[in-house]
């Protein structure tokens, strides 16, 4: 899937989530932080990234900026997705399905964060696995980045859209009074 160029773009910049880690010294403790930022236009664009710093405010700078490098479009088709699919990262797997019109966005906190910021308004998840944060937003944006449209498929398999969804004539079925 292509990089999209951040120029030009108005996107939403949200915190998904703070991490705060502390290493000991013989002075006593060093904290440090680790923010995952989720950026979106509301109209198929959607990045994350995650920044570390020594200060909360520089790791939400820092992870802003990589979310803007790392942006990609999704495919959004009535609302939702086109299809059922599955997206893994580490032991961390998120199920996607589509919903019908009205249904709204069914999914946790670092989840609902993508797709709110990607603009879904219809869409069902479950995350299976691993309850890593960091994971579960990586496995969903593995599960975005994977879907396919069927100009896409066709093309991989040498055919037209046509010739893909037409079903191929299947001989009769011969009972076995036929057959003596």
């Amino acid at each position: 899937m292509q990089k999209i160029n951040s120029e030009g773009l108005e996107l939403n910049e949200t915190v998904v989530f703070v991490n705060r880690v502390s290493k000991v010294v013989k002075g006593g403790r060093r904290f440090g932080f680790g923010a995952m930022i989720v950026v979106g236009n509301g109209e198929g664009i959607v990045g994350i990234g995650y920044g570390k710093a020594k200060d909360v405010s520089e790791a939400i700078r820092k992870g802003v900026a990589k979310a803007k490098k790392s942006l990609i479009k999704v495919r959004i088709k009535k609302g939702t997705i086109p299809y059922t699919i599955i997206g893994h990262y580490g032991a961390a797997t998120v199920f996607m399905k589509p919903a019908s019109p009205g249904t709204g966005v069914i999914a946790g906190g670092s989840v609902r964060a993508i797709f709110e910021a990607a603009g879904f308004q219809d869409i069902l998840t479950k995350s299976l696995g691993s309850d890593n944060n960091l994971n579960i937003v990586k496995a969903t944006m593995n599960g975005l980045m994977n879907l396919k449209n069927a100009k896409d498929i066709a093309r991989l398999r040498g055919k037209s859209v046509v010739e893909m969804y037409s079903q191929p004539l299947r001989p009769q079925e011969v009972t076995s009074d036929e057959i003596r």
